[in-house]
């Protein structure tokens, strides 16, 4: 397995990042996560421009997109498969302990790993924890991750596949890694980006391709919506057949039946739409 790291192709086994890298020491970074079929990222200039807009929020340089548009495909045609997770990261790079960054620059690994069709439908618990819709990293897709594993850990332990969160005055926002869409008598719709949930690139062609309104939604929604289904990058479009003890029978429902045929037409032909 090769990957991209600051400037060139190394071996995964060899390939080293400083212990004191800021990515690593307090969490200062952004990343990207991208579905690869046959070796060909889907939606990468829709990913790289969210990559410079979170770099910009957390005050990071921007980077070089010509260089991580070099640093994808050669991690992809070194490491063929048919599908699979191809993961950038860019971080404040070598920094002197604490908050402050270094002067050194930043740090670009660009790695590929395997993956498997996700199922078409799954289970979610809702978590007491709270997406901070006014915090400082709000929209911004950084490293600091932390609170989603703790959340994913919940669910898991609870036999789902991901945890969603209301915001801090109650209203519904998001997966720890996905976006969540209700279906009420008929109609679609799904968190606006000002409830503090993250622009997802599968939400925003999922809006675009289905008519899907944004909408305030309180988290009780969950108690009540016809049908519900989750957007992201490697889930694509997943119908929710259980949240916590409401089971919602004949998933996927209709209507996320047709929103998932219309995603897997439109994705398929254009791989950079």
């Amino acid at each position: 397995m090769k990957i991209w790291l600051n400037g060139g192709l190394q071996e995964l086994d060899t390939a080293r990042v400083s212990v004191l890298d800021h990515g690593l020491t307090v969490g200062d970074g952004v990343f990207e996560t991208l579905k690869a079929v046959d070796g060909r990222a889907f939606a990468l200039t829709r990913h790289l421009d969210r990559l410079a807009r979170s770099a910009r929020g957390l005050g990071l340089p921007e980077p070089d997109l010509d260089e991580v548009r070099r640093a994808c495909a050669a991690v992809l045609d070194a490491n063929p498969m048919p599908l699979g997770r191809l993961r950038i990261t860019y971080t404040g790079g070598l920094s002197p302990l604490g908050s402050d960054r270094g002067d050194a620059g930043q740090t670009l690994v660009v790695a590929l790993g395997d993956v498997t069709r996700r199922p078409d439908t799954t289970a979610t618990i809702t978590v007491p924890w709270t997406r901070n819709e006014r915090g400082a990293l709000t929209g911004l897709k950084t490293t600091s991750y932390a609170e989603n594993v703790v959340a994913l850990a919940r669910a898991r332990e609870a036999g789902a596949s991901e945890a969603l969160f209301a915001n801090t005055v109650g209203q519904l926002c998001e997966g720890t890694g996905s976006n969540v869409f209700v279906v009420l008598d008929g109609e679609i719709h799904t968190p606006p980006v000002a409830s503090g949930c993250l622009a997802g690139i599968t939400r925003a062609l999922a809006v675009e391709w289905t008519g899907a309104r944004e909408s305030d939604l309180p988290l009780d929604v969950l108690d009540r919506a016809d049908e519900i289904f989750l957007t992201s990058t490697l889930r694509d479009i997943q119908a929710v057949h259980r949240v916590d003890d409401r089971q919602l029978g004949g998933a996927p429902g209709p209507v996320t039946a047709k929103a998932m045929r219309i995603f897997d037409e439109r994705s398929g032909a254009d791989l950079d739409p």
